[in-house]
C-alpha cells in the first residue's frame, strides 16, 4: 500500500504535517477530509523522493512515448476530478498512479512538482509542446483566468477526440492504396528478376523479330538482376530529400503548394486544413483567447504553410485595425461562403460559434471526400495493377506467338 506525504491545514490556521497509507491518492483525500480542515499538499512519496536525474533514467528507459489518446485519457479523467472538487495536484497525482505509459507517468510527475513550486498547470505543460499542442496550452491558460477550468478540459478532450477521429480516417484511407501499391511493387519485382530471365534463353539471338515491349523488358529485367540494389538506395534519397526538404522553409512552401493541386487528393486536404484551422480558433475565441494570440497559435496548428501565411497575414490586418473578412476575402484558400459566415459572425458578435458551426460542416465535407477518395482509388488501382501485370505478361506472350508464326511459315 502506498504512503502519501501531507500537509493539512485545519480550522485554527495550523499546518498539520504528517504520513498516511492509502490504496490511492482519492482514498488518502477521502481520510484526511474526515480529519478537517483543508488539504495543502498530498503527495505519493515515492513521487517526492525521486530525484531529476532519476526521472530522467526513468524517461529514457521507459519504452514508447504517450500517444493522442493517453493525453485524451489523462484531459477526461482530470476533467471529472476537478469538477468534483478535488484539488488539481491531488487529481493529477491520482491519475498519475494508473497511467500505463512510463514516460507519460514521468512527464505527469514533472508537471506535479511544477504545481507544487508554484507554476500554474498551463505553464508545467507548455514544456511538453509535443503532447500538449498550443491549443491545449491556451484554452488551458484562458479557463485558468476565467474560472471555468473543469468545462474548459471538457471541450479540450472532446477537440481531441475529433483529431484522433479525424487522424484514424486519414489513416484508413491510406491504408489500402500503400498495401496495393506494395503489393503491384513485390509482383512487378518479382516478374522482373525472377520470371522474365528464364525467357532469356528462349528470346536470345532472334531480337530482330521481338515487339517493343518484350525488348524493354528484358532489358529493365536483366538491368534489375545486376543492379537491383540501386533501387532501395535511390528510395532512401528520394524520401531523405523530400523529408529535408519539407523542414527548410522554401521546401516546405513548394510541397504545400502541391499537396492543395493533387487532384482528388487536394479537396480532401484543404477540408482538413480548414477544420483545424476554424475550430482551432473558434475554440479559442469563446474561450476568451485575445485575437492575435488566437490568430498566432491557429496559424501553427493549421498544418500548411499557406494558411499558416494567410493567418499571419489576418494577424497583420486585425493589427492595422482591420477586421478578419476584409483580409479573407483576398484569399482563395478559403471558400467565399465562409468568408462571408465569417463576417456574419463578426458582425453578429458570435464569431466563435460561428467558425465551430463551420468546421462541423467541413468535417462532414471531409468525410465524404475520404469516402469519395476511397470509391475511386479501388478501381483505379485494380486497373494500375491488371495493367502492369497484363503488359508483362503481353511482352512474354506476344514472342511467342510471333515465333510460332515464323517456324509455321
Amino acid at each position: 500500500m502506498p504512503t502519501y506525504r501531507y500537509e493539512l491545514q485545519q480550522e485554527s490556521g495550523d499546518l498539520l504535517v504528517g504520513q498516511l497509507a492509502a490504496q490511492s491518492a482519492s482514498g488518502a483525500a477521502h481520510a484526511l477530509k474526515d480529519r478537517g480542515g483543508r488539504i495543502v499538499r498530498l503527495v505519493p512519496m515515492q513521487v517526492s523522493e525521486i530525484s531529476a536525474l532519476k526521472r530522467f533514467w526513468a524517461f529514457m528507459n521507459a519504452g514508447s512515448g504517450p500517444s493522442k489518446r493517453d493525453v485524451l485519457d489523462f484531459t477526461t479523467q482530470l476533467a471529472v476530478m476537478v469538477r468534483a472538487g478535488i484539488s488539481l495536484r491531488v487529481a493529477i497525482g491520482g491519475i498519475c498512479e494508473h497511467v500505463e505509459n512510463q514516460k507519460f507517468k514521468v512527464t505527469l510527475t514533472s508537471i506535479i512538482e511544477d504545481i507544487e513550486s508554484g507554476c500554474t498547470f498551463s505553464d508545467s505543460i507548455a514544456k511538453y509542446p509535443k503532447l500538449f499542442s498550443p491549443l491545449y496550452v491556451n484554452m488551458v491558460r484562458a479557463s485558468e483566468l476565467s474560472g471555468s477550468f473543469g468545462h474548459m478540459l471538457d471541450r479540450i478532450a472532446k477537440i481531441i477526440a475529433r483529431q484522433i477521429e479525424t487522424q484514424k480516417m486519414i489513416i484508413g484511407a491510406s491504408i489500402y492504396p500503400g498495401v496495393i501499391g506494395g503489393l503491384a511493387t513485390v509482383v512487378t519485382i518479382f516478374l522482373l528478376t525472377f520470371v522474365l530471365p528464364r525467357f532469356a534463353g528462349v528470346f536470345a539471338g532472334k531480337e530482330d523479330i521481338l515487339p517493343w515491349p518484350t525488348i524493354f523488358l528484358m532489358a529493365l529485367s536483366a538491368w534489375m538482376v545486376i543492379y537491383w540494389w540501386t533501387v532501395p538506395i535511390a528510395i532512401t534519397c528520394i524520401a531523405t530529400s523530400l523529408m529535408f526538404a519539407s523542414r527548410t522553409e522554401r521546401g516546405g512552401i513548394i510541397i504545400d503548394k502541391v499537396k492543395l493541386r493533387v487532384p482528388v487528393v487536394r479537396k480532401m486536404l484543404r477540408a482538413l486544413y480548414i477544420i483545424r484551422s476554424l475550430q482551432t480558433l473558434g475554440e479559442l475565441v469563446n474561450a476568451g483567447v485575445p485575437m492575435l494570440d488566437a490568430l498566432e497559435v491557429t496559424g501553427n496548428i493549421s498544418g500548411n504553410r499557406q494558411y499558416k501565411t494567410l493567418w499571419s497575414d489576418v494577424g497583420e490586418g486585425v493589427k492595422d485595425g482591420r477586421r478578419i473578412n476584409e483580409v479573407l476575402v483576398e484569399t482563395t484558400l478559403l471558400p467565399k461562403p465562409v468568408v462571408q459566415m465569417i463576417s456574419a459572425g463578426e458582425e453578429s458578435g458570435k464569431l466563435g460559434d460561428v467558425l465551430e458551426e463551420i468546421s462541423e460542416y467541413y468535417d462532414r465535407v471531409l468525410r465524404d471526400a475520404v469516402k469519395t477518395f476511397t470509391s475511386l482509388l479501388e478501381p483505379a488501382m485494380i486497373v494500375f495493377m491488371g495493367g502492369i501485370v497484363g503488359f508483362i505478361a503481353m511482352a512474354i506472350i506476344l514472342p511467342i506467338f510471333k515465333m510460332s508464326a515464323v517456324v509455321s511459315g
